[in-house]
């Protein structure tokens, strides 16, 4: 049977895109961009192929579709820009089979105006075809939480933005096939900066409560007490949690270089964020110092090294940027992740503790920067000789806390 939706890009955003449309029905084929890790784990794979999922045998089938939808990453760059390659690559492929009356949509993180300005003209200067004439052309963007099982794609509304009026119609048609509701933006730029706001909302208020962490601990205060009682607050408060750093696919954009005036307060949430790990890795020698111990020679046992719970996701991990920092000092680094078989931090294997509980017994010290559910975490602050939580998951007075 034909397929009705090509899924360009099969990484954490196109995957499940994919794997809510075999389940609704829609015949779907996907296209790879590049070395992309899934975010769905085996079993759900094959219940996709069983469902009508399969992987297109080469880009002459982007051409057979209804619908095209681009879920190309686009990461940070060197200059701490978004890098389009991979987004570039799937429109030109697409574009050299693209038929009229396809209805093309990108779901790949991007900059307001990226659409019409960057997709548009790949699109039409590679088809020959005009978008809003003989094509439409949408934004809608992804609303992929990984591992969360409480949001499924139907039960998460779903913002779609036109080139036209009749761009968004036609994709607002496609997702409601997929979803209970569909909100329609105003265009293409409003669905663009509907995932710029997103994005920069949760990197902000996690900035807010990773620098409550660090003044908590300078007063003496709990933190984890304070965010307790605020979240009893029926109203004007949503709780976030500090951590050891951000990870993740969706990167904060601050568009200093796309406007006069850029986005302070997400550049200092970037700034704040991204000192997490070496405020962790301060920590730690802070507490080896004061059992004794110095950092150089010591033996520390890294937790969770994946950028989210229960996932083997580890893009944007701060776990990467702790282990260098720790080895830097003269640690002797190891690791525990039940997700993650191997790991290299600068191209060098870490050492994978096989046995968690007579790891954290001969380590020094202990750090949880994840915490999976496999995890007994009051089993382990007995075991372990010093344990660093940096997620507020261990029992009260059971470890040291960030």
């Amino acid at each position: 049977m034909p397929a009705d939706l090509a899924v360009i890009g099969l990484g954490p955003l196109g995957l499940p895109l994919a794997q809510a449309a075999v389940a609704a029905g829609i015949p779907t084929v996907g296209y790879k961009t590049g070395p992309e890790p899934g975010s769905l784990s085996p079993a759900e794979l094959r219940r996709m192929l069983s469902g009508g999922f399969r992987h297109a045998a080469g880009p002459t089938e982007l051409g057979r579709v209804r619908t095209a939808v681009i879920c190309a990453p686009a990461p940070r760059n060197a200059d701490g820009g978004l890098d389009l390659s991979q987004v570039e690559a799937a429109a030109r492929i697409l574009a050299a089979r693209l038929r009229p009356h396809t209805t093309v949509i990108l779901e790949s993180p991007v900059s307001p105006g990226t659409t019409e300005e960057f997709l548009r003209p790949l699109l039409e200067k590679g088809s020959g075809l005009r978008a809003g004439r003989d094509f439409h052309l949408a934004y809608s963007p992804s609303r992929v939480d990984p591992g969360n099982r409480d949001f499924t794609p139907a039960g998460t509304p779903k913002v779609i933005g036109g080139l036209t009026p009749a761009c968004t119609e036609s994709a607002a048609t496609f997702y409601s096939r997929l979803t209970d509701k569909v909100v329609r933006a105003r265009g293409l730029r409003e669905a663009e900066t509907v995932q710029l706001l997103e994005t920069n909302y949760r990197h902000v208020n996690i900035a807010l409560v990773n620098e409550m962490a660090v003044l908590c601990h300078d007063l003496g205060v709990d933190l984890w007490d304070v965010i307790r009682c605020a979240e009893t607050k029926p109203f004007g408060f949503q709780a976030f949690r500090p951590g050891p750093g951000v990870g993740g696919h969706a990167v904060p954009q601050d568009l200093t270089g796309r406007s006069g005036r850029g986005l302070r307060m997400v550049e200092l949430a970037q700034q704040v964020n991204s000192r997490m790990p070496r405020y962790v890795v301060q920590r730690a020698a802070t507490l080896l110092n004061e059992h004794g111990k110095s950092a150089r020679g010591a033996r520390v046992l890294l937790l969770g090294v994946t950028y989210k719970p229960d996932l083997a996701d580890q893009q944007g991990t701060p776990a990467q940027e702790i282990a260098i920092r720790l080895m830097e000092l003269g640690a002797a680094v190891s690791y525990h992740d039940p997700h993650i078989p191997s790991w290299s931090v600068l191209d060098r294997p870490v050492p994978r503790a096989d046995s968690l509980y007579e790891a954290a017994a001969d380590a020094d010290l202990t750090i949880l920067l994840q915490n999976h559910r496999t995890y007994d975490l009051q089993g382990l602050s007995v075991k372990a000789q010093l344990l660093l939580d940096t997620r507020g998951a261990t029992p009260t007075g059971a470890a040291h806390r960030l």
